[in-house]
Formats: structure tokens, sequence, C-alpha cells
């Protein structure tokens, strides 16, 4: 690539936070740049934690926030008045979040959307998304993965870095990272490691020990919510063992002794991967040559 460091966007969670370490192992603290890139919906602690590690490391960084830039193309305008259709008493007071039904393996577990509101004064209020205003929040909220890319790459060039990525393989198999958004990146140093053995070497590496407690969310909406809320419905060292399983062959019956589940909570499981995988295909490829 003849580059002479890499640029990593620190995020405060751990899959960035051990790619950071990586490239200061691989190329020297001196030829790795953090940049921080917070919004006014993120976290506080992402960027107390993300600023923390990158003293720990030794790592130069700059912090730039980019709710400008997402207000000046519309980011919260579009998303919050798909929203009001919902909601219409929803104003910049109030957070928000969606999920999915918990527990993917439970015999009541429907796959669909739920947006919930806090008011900020104690009323929390929810709605089932119908598919096009979730489209319309989700197209909305996308652009702050893909500004934040536009900015790992001006940094890059500058400096003739690399970007960094940050997604591990739990995400890449099951598509949830956002094309041309956290997925524009130069390489992928743990998209072959599944979540769980990204904690193992965090540990191993010395990552802060805030960021490995922290629960792992993609902090995009004002209201926390999880990993296991928002997209795969059970704890990562669950769906981790799934996913193994689901990537290698291994049969119902031998998954369901070693993990004491039944033959119908596996077949559920191994359903949702493949409609998964396959719907997000298409961001696991370059664009064709036509």
């Amino acid at each position: 690539m003849k580059r002479e460091g890499a640029v990593v966007g620190l995020s405060g969670g751990i899959d960035s936070a051990v790619c950071a370490e990586l490239c200061v192992r691989a190329l020297g603290k001196e030829n790795v740049f953090g940049l921080i890139l917070p919004e006014r919906e993120s976290s506080p602690k992402s960027r107390k934690y993300a600023v923390k590690h990158a003293l720990k490391m030794g790592i130069k960084t700059e912090i730039i926030d980019i709710t400008t830039v997402l207000e000046s193309i519309g980011t919260y305008e579009r998303r919050d008045k798909v929203i009001r259709e919902i909601f219409p008493e929803y104003d910049e007071q109030c957070r928000l979040k969606i999920t999915l039904p918990p527990d993917l393996l439970s015999r009541d577990a429907f796959n669909f959307f739920t947006l919930t509101v806090d008011d900020g004064r104690g009323g929390v209020k929810s709605a089932r998304l119908k598919k096009e205003m979730l489209n319309g929040i989700f197209a909305a909220t996308n652009t702050k993965q893909r500004t934040r890319m536009v900015h790992l790459y001006y940094y890059a060039e500058k400096m003739n870095y690399f970007v960094c990525g940050t997604t591990n393989k739990s995400e890449l198999m099951q598509g949830f990272f956002v094309k041309y958004g956290d997925a524009g990146v130069d390489i992928e140093p743990i998209g072959h490691l599944y979540k769980s053995q990204v904690y193992g070497l965090a540990e191993y590496l010395g990552v802060i020990e805030e960021i490995i407690q922290r629960i792992p969310s993609p902090d995009t909406f004002s209201f926390d919510v999880s990993d296991e809320e928002f997209y795969f419905r059970m704890p990562y060292d669950k769906l981790d063992m799934l996913l193994y399983a689901w990537e290698s062959g291994i049969s119902h019956e031998d998954v369901c002794e070693v993990m004491r589940l039944d033959e119908e909570q596996v077949k559920r499981a191994f359903r949702d991967f493949s409609a998964k995988h396959k719907a997000t295909e298409n961001m696991r490829k370059l664009p064709p040559f036509l």
C-alpha cells in the first residue's frame, strides 16, 4: 500500500481499542493516529474512554465533533420527521432507540423493530416500526458512519496513512456494519475474530478496564441500547458459538448437546443467520465492473 502509518477511528469501544493496539505493535506508536469523532447523541463515555486509552497507548489523537456536519446534511431533521409521524410530541429533549425483540431462541420471538422514546420527564413510549419508517430512520442515521469515514480518509490521505477498520467477524458475517461507513476502510485486522475472541485479545493487549467492561453498543442513538438489543438478540458468548457452528456445518444434534439447547432453538438461530447473511451479501462485495 506504500503508506507510512494507520488512522484508527477510536469509538471508546473494544473493537477500535484492540485494532489501535495491534497497529501500535505492528507500526510503532509514532505511526498511529487516533481520530475521535463524537456527535451530539454519542455517549459521553465514548469520548472519555477513547481519550484515556489513546493516552495509555501514547498515540497522537484529534477530536472532531461531527454534529455540525450532520445538521447540515439533515441527519437529525430527516430522522426526526419520521419519528414525529409516530410520536408528534418528539423534540430535541427526547431520547430514542431502536430494538429487536429479545431472545432470538425463544419460541415467541418475533422479528420486528420497535422505536422507543423517552421524553425526559418519566414518560417512555414504544411503537412497532413499519418498513418504510424503519428505512427512513436508518437511511438518516447511517450518515453518521459515512461522515466519520470521510473524516478518516481525509486524515489518512493527508498523512499518507491507511484507514484501519474495526469490524469483527460476528458483525461481518451478519451485516452489522454500514457500507461505505464503518466498512469504508483499507484493512480489517479483526475481521477473522469473533467478538468473544476480541475480548480475549483485549485482555492480552492491555486495553483499559473501562472499555473491556463496557456493554457493547452501536452508540448511534441518544437512548442507551446494546448490540444485543439492537441487532443480535443474544449475548455474544452464545452468539459466537452458534455462528461458529452454523459456519462450520456442525450438526444440530451436536450443537444441542454442547450448548444445552433444543433442536428448534438451533434451527431458529441458523435460519436467522442465513437470512441476515444472504440479505447483506452485497455489503461484503465490491461493486461489479460492468
